[in-house]
């Protein structure tokens, strides 16, 4: 992953779009949606979206990140919470979890030509029935098709797509997707 300078410079600017009346949690509301006991909050950033989920009722949520900055911040806003500093590409928490999410454009700071590990690292957590929902800008080089692609060797099938993390609807050719797969029971 990409490696931020500052973990507290990067929760700032989250903290300045709050307190201007932005709404920031709007993957927390899409998540939200499925009703989940159990969330891995992929590529955690400064805990962000993880913290909301536990201020909104679920009680079992951890947040991995590669960026030891990312996850220093996290840890001094919620260190009641479950943070792991780890590469998302070789992850194995030995659990699964209702749902995975990847906010924040998480695959676009995965290096060129780990995309298909990052996909694998993170639908290892997924539970039958789960979901892995994504959402990340698609004129960056990582397209849709490589991404149903990675999801689908690893056993997962998209269920539903959208333009925004409002669930508005994806117009087939638009620059930014929220994609949710789940692996279905056996």
């Amino acid at each position: 992953m990409t490696s931020w300078k500052d973990g507290d410079d990067y929760q700032r600017r989250f903290d300045a779009l709050a307190a201007s009346g932005k709404d920031v949690h709007g993957e927390v509301a899409f998540v939200m949606t499925f009703g989940p006991a159990s969330v891995l909050d992929a590529g955690c950033g400064t805990g962000r979206v993880a913290i909301e989920l536990a201020r909104r009722g679920v009680t079992d949520v951890v947040g991995v990140d590669g960026d030891a900055s990312m996850i220093a911040t996290a840890r001094r806003l919620a260190p009641e919470m479950e943070w792991i500093e780890h590469d998302l590409t070789t992850v194995d928490l030995a659990r699964t979890f209702d749902v995975v999410v990847m906010a924040g454009n998480v695959p676009l700071f995965t290096p060129a030509g780990t995309h298909a590990a990052l996909v694998a690292g993170c639908a290892r957590h997924v539970a039958e029935g789960g979901r892995l929902v994504a959402g990340f800008q698609l004129d960056r080089g990582y397209t849709l098709a490589d991404y149903d692609a990675h999801c689908a060797a690893v056993d997962l099938t998209l269920v539903a797509r959208y333009s925004t993390w409002s669930a508005d609807p994806f117009p087939g050719d638009g620059t930014y997707a929220v994609s949710v797969h789940t692996r279905q029971a056996k």
